[in-house]
């Protein structure tokens, strides 16, 4: 089993949350992990990215070769795309938010955002932050991405859901349950 994922997005979407979980749901399995992150500005609105390598057997490098990433996944539709250069063009897949996060004066027109995943085989493409707002779960947008990801991830939905409430535990039973039903939100939208 080899599975490599480009988490990616701005300060305070909450990337680094999915790939804490991920890891969590892929090491409970006996996966090994290795990890690189790359944060922007410390505050929010900064390019956020992580590789996130998973093997059942060893991993020398924990960062991502151009063409070899079977997944990415972002909260925010220009950063998946400024990750395609590493994407596999055959077999990989693109998890993203349809909602932008317009913070640079050279944001792309929404028409052009929209082409450039049309030209992708494989794209889930969600408008996490109204789902989120409209199932009364605001802040768990991040939730609801990553259980959309959760069948190009091949990891068991059980899997996600232990790590969540694991990961979630020390905050309460409402959080838990609240980041539960946006990942089965998720999930869901993705099979529609």
């Amino acid at each position: 089993m080899k599975l490599d994922i480009i988490l990616a997005g701005v300060g305070g979407q909450g990337i680094l949350t999915v790939a804490a979980i991920i890891g969590e749901a892929c090491m409970n399995e006996g996966l090994l992990i290795k990890q690189a992150e790359v944060h922007g500005m410390s505050q929010r609105g900064g390019d956020v990215q992580s590789n996130l390598r998973i093997s059942d057997s060893h991993i020398y490098s924990d960062l991502i070769p151009k063409g070899a990433a079977d997944v990415i996944i972002s909260l925010e539709p220009m950063e998946a795309l400024r990750y395609l250069p590493w994407l596999n063009p055959e077999t990989g897949w693109i998890i993203t938010s349809s909602a932008r996060f317009v913070n640079i004066p050279t944001y792309p027109a929404e028409d052009a955002l929209e082409a450039a995943y049309k030209n992708q085989p494989r794209v889930v493409s969600l408008d996490v932050e109204k789902l989120a707002k409209d199932n009364g779960i605001p802040r768990s947008a991040n939730m609801i991405l990553l259980g959309a990801a959760q069948e190009a991830l091949g990891i068991e939905y059980s899997k996600l859901e232990d790590a969540v409430r694991r990961l979630f535990a020390r905050k309460g039973e409402a959080i838990v349950e609240a980041n539960l039903k946006a990942l089965a939100i998720g999930r869901d939208e993705a099979k529609k």
